[in-house]
């Protein structure tokens, strides 16, 4: 009887053990099945927007004073700061280049360097994306620049469009296309300056690097341009007025780097 008992209980052990293993193997595989969703969808939000001042760095310092009311004041400061911030971008954007190992002759013997596989092509909005351009220049400097006027024509409501009015590029066939604008507000200029270009021919890749960006402006762009496009950020900042103007922001960099436009 005794026995019979203990026989019971151990089965009724075993039975309990083998109930707990298969809800941890359940478990597991759930999770392993999350993990494995994880990996497979396209994490598009971690990989192709970049917000360069989540990161610790020195260029969070060129950030604050571009932001800073008194420093701007300074016109040469606050151009020489846009100006890092572009050295900085374009050093970070160089590490998505495609590369091919080239041959060095020094005086002592051959080397083996990466070099970029495609030239890439600075196109800057006017006025306000100068320093930015130069910036970027500095760092690729055998690139082909190409400019562009766009502006906000306002009606007597005071709504706007956005016009674009002068266009001057190389051809942009096959190149890492970099577009440049310090603000991205509402999105529509770097939008429609991208429908412009492409009217020109296909670039490899296209970068929108921005100081600072509105949430509202980066989701419209990720909506109207290529899936693949790479954004390249300052700061993005939550708020965006009725009358489109980013918050904090820094004002208008147009006019702090080269004066206040009648």
């Amino acid at each position: 009887m005794i026995m019979r008992l203990v026989i019971a209980i151990a089965c009724e052990i075993f039975c309990f053990a083998c109930s707990i293993q298969n809800w941890v193997t359940t478990i597991h595989v759930i999770i392993c099945y999350g993990c494995m969703c994880s990996y497979f969808t396209p994490q598009i939000s971690a990989i192709m927007v970049h917000e360069l001042s989540k990161h610790h760095s020195i260029f969070n310092q060129f950030m604050r004073e571009i932001r800073d009311e008194e420093i701007q004041k300074d016109k040469m400061r606050f151009r020489r700061n846009v100006e890092r911030i572009g050295e900085i971008m374009a050093y970070e954007i160089s590490k998505t280049f495609d590369y091919a190992v080239h041959e060095v002759t020094t005086p002592l013997g051959v080397a083996e360097v990466s070099l970029p596989a495609c030239k890439p092509l600075l196109c800057t909005i006017l006025r306000a994306g100068l320093p930015m351009h130069q910036g970027m220049l500095n760092i690729f400097d055998h690139a082909d620049s190409a400019f562009v006027a766009a502006f906000r024509k306002h009606d007597a409501a005071g709504n706007f469009e956005i016009e674009v009015d002068y266009v001057s590029s190389p051809p942009i066939d096959g190149v890492e296309l970099i577009l440049c604008d310090p603000m991205l507000a509402t999105g529509f200029s770097l939008e429609k300056v991208y429908k412009k270009l492409m009217q020109r021919g296909t670039p490899a890749r296209v970068h929108i690097a921005c100081v600072i960006a509105s949430e509202t402006g980066l989701n419209h762009l990720r909506s109207k341009l290529p899936e693949n496009t790479r954004y390249w950020i300052g700061a993005v900042d939550s708020e965006l007025t009725a009358h489109s103007y980013i918050v904090p922001g820094l004002g208008d960099a147009g006019d702090l780097a080269f004066g206040v436009k009648e």
